[in-house]
């Protein structure tokens, strides 16, 4: 007789997220699981960087706000550089801005905090092995943003970007381009609308990618 094959090496997982908390749900949750080992936990992007070159985990579960130091999408872009290890984002946030921000970085697959334990154990497994997961109202804002036209904007709209993109407050846009700060307001809410965000910085960051911006 022969006896059983080799067993498959468990899912090796570094987390990062800020919260304590959630850090210990999630290490509760992926606990259940037996073929899912968390190896480190880390509460911020630098120490996430330093943890995946220290102990070479399959995933990185990375949320994308981490309060000071720099953010999930720049952990991201500099674990997932030299290819060996793959980063999940599990977040709260699913504008279009953030979404981009994260695949553009690198990131294997996106999914949200609001997933079932079921959904995340499949992804985790999935991104593994280097396949691509997003949570469905991710990949519903993805095909849509694939299927939809750059959006146009106005002479003025570019121009309050352009100021924007140097990081000026509506007060010193209104300034430049003498105008009002109401009318800086209404552009806004206009080019927010347009490209699908709800910040300054997403809106800087989602003009960039689609090249509205010198």
């Amino acid at each position: 007789m022969t006896g059983p094959g080799p067993q498959t090496p468990p899912v090796r997982i570094l987390l990062c997220d800020d919260h304590v908390v959630v850090r210990a749900g999630l290490l509760a949750l992926l606990g259940s699981e037996p073929d899912i080992e968390v190896v480190g936990e880390a509460g911020s992007g630098e120490e996430a960087v330093v943890l995946a070159a220290r102990l070479t985990p399959d995933v990185v579960l990375m949320d994308l706000q981490l309060g000071e130091g720099i953010d999930g999408v720049e952990a991201t872009r500099r674990i997932a550089a030299d290819g060996t290890v793959h980063v999940l984002v599990l977040t709260t946030y699913d504008t279009d801005a953030d979404i981009t921000r994260a695949i553009e970085a690198g990131a294997t697959g996106y999914l949200l905090k609001a997933e079932r334990p079921e959904e995340l154990f499949a992804a985790i497994r999935s991104a593994a092995q280097g396949r691509t997961t997003l949570s469905a109202p991710v990949a519903s804002r993805v095909m849509a943003r694939m299927r939809s036209p750059r959006p146009s904007l106005t002479d003025r709209e570019r121009d309050i970007l352009a100021q924007l993109s140097q990081g000026l407050g509506n007060r010193d846009i209104a300034r430049a381009l003498f105008i009002s700060e109401a009318t800086v307001k209404t552009h806004l809410g206009r080019i927010y609308d347009k490209l699908g965000v709800d910040t300054r910085a997403g809106a800087v960051s989602v003009a960039k990618e689609q090249r509205l911006l010198p």
